[in-house]
């Protein structure tokens, strides 16, 4: 009997099998590993074929894998807060973090890649909830932002293969790294097909054609965490709020407004009474 060749999508417990060109569903799980009766596997057209029968719901979104640390989560939230506040007013892009990027067959089969830390996908529809980017159902869209936070087990990782990915696949047009040990903020801009290191300013920014910020370190305190973040900057070098530094600048402002309309009560008040003694002392009578 000629043996079956396989390829695993991911995760073992999910059973669905297909044959070829085809499969049959043995239970409600996604389709996640395929078997097939030969031990020749299918032409990779007849893979693709078959991906592209596979949605993001087939998919899994989550590997169950927590991210380095506790930094590099809140980071990751806080330039996902950032872009939505600074493009508060548009719904035609996406920006998803530590999400599962789909985009071929090898790439399934092989195990390998996931996703980035942060991305920003522009010109889609940004109302629709993601569970992960599955790139042919997304109009064949990658990423035109991508960020990676390093950590000593990924640097060179991040700084090599994804990079490389970035660029030759994805054709990713900018590429920022952060390297929060050292404190090293790099990026590269995609050139005729190739990236090139993007320029920084005396601060050590990056300009970001795609968002229109500048990408740039900030100390401060986040989530009552005093550290170093990275932060978006507008053209002119301030900083995009977050959605809390937004409310408490309209506090402050609404209680400055609130404090200087009661000065103004008090002082015309204060007239009143100095005009009332005014008049009382020419025996005239006033009510008011």
């Amino acid at each position: 009997m000629t043996p079956a060749a396989s390829a695993t999508f991911y995760q073992e417990d999910y059973t669905e099998e297909a044959i070829q060109e085809g499969f049959q569903k043995k239970d409600k799980k996604p389709a996640i590993k395929i078997i097939f009766k030969t031990s020749i596997e299918p032409p990779e057209e007849k893979t693709d074929s078959f991906l592209h029968t596979l949605t993001e719901l087939d998919l899994p979104s989550e590997d169950g894998v927590p991210m380095e640390t506790n930094w590099h989560r809140q980071q990751m939230n806080l330039l996902i807060e950032l872009v939505h506040s600074h493009w508060q007013d548009r719904n035609d892009y996406f920006v998803g973090g530590n999400m599962f990027i789909y985009f071929s067959a090898s790439q399934l089969k092989n195990e390998g890649y996931k996703g980035p830390d942060f991305f920003l996908v522009k010109n889609t529809d940004g109302t629709r909830d993601r569970r992960s980017w599955v790139v042919w159902q997304e109009k064949n869209k990658y990423p035109d932002v991508i960020v990676e936070l390093a950590s000593p087990s990924t640097l060179h990782i991040d700084l090599k293969e994804k990079k490389q990915l970035y660029e030759q696949t994805f054709r990713t047009s900018e590429y920022i790294c952060y390297d929060p040990e050292t404190e090293n903020l790099q990026g590269w801009r995609l050139i005729q097909n190739q990236y090139e290191p993007m320029p920084q300013n005396d601060k050590g920014w990056l300009w970001s054609e795609e968002l229109g910020t500048w990408f740039g370190k900030w100390r401060g305190v986040f989530l009552k965490n005093k550290k170093i973040w990275v932060r978006l900057y507008t053209y002119n070098e301030k900083l995009v709020p977050t959605f809390s530094e937004k409310f408490q600048k309209q506090a402050k402002a609404e209680a400055k407004r609130a404090r200087s309309a009661e000065a103004k009560a008090q002082l015309a008040q204060e007239e009143i009474w100095r005009l009332k003694e005014l008049l009382a002392k020419q025996n005239v009578n006033y009510s008011g």
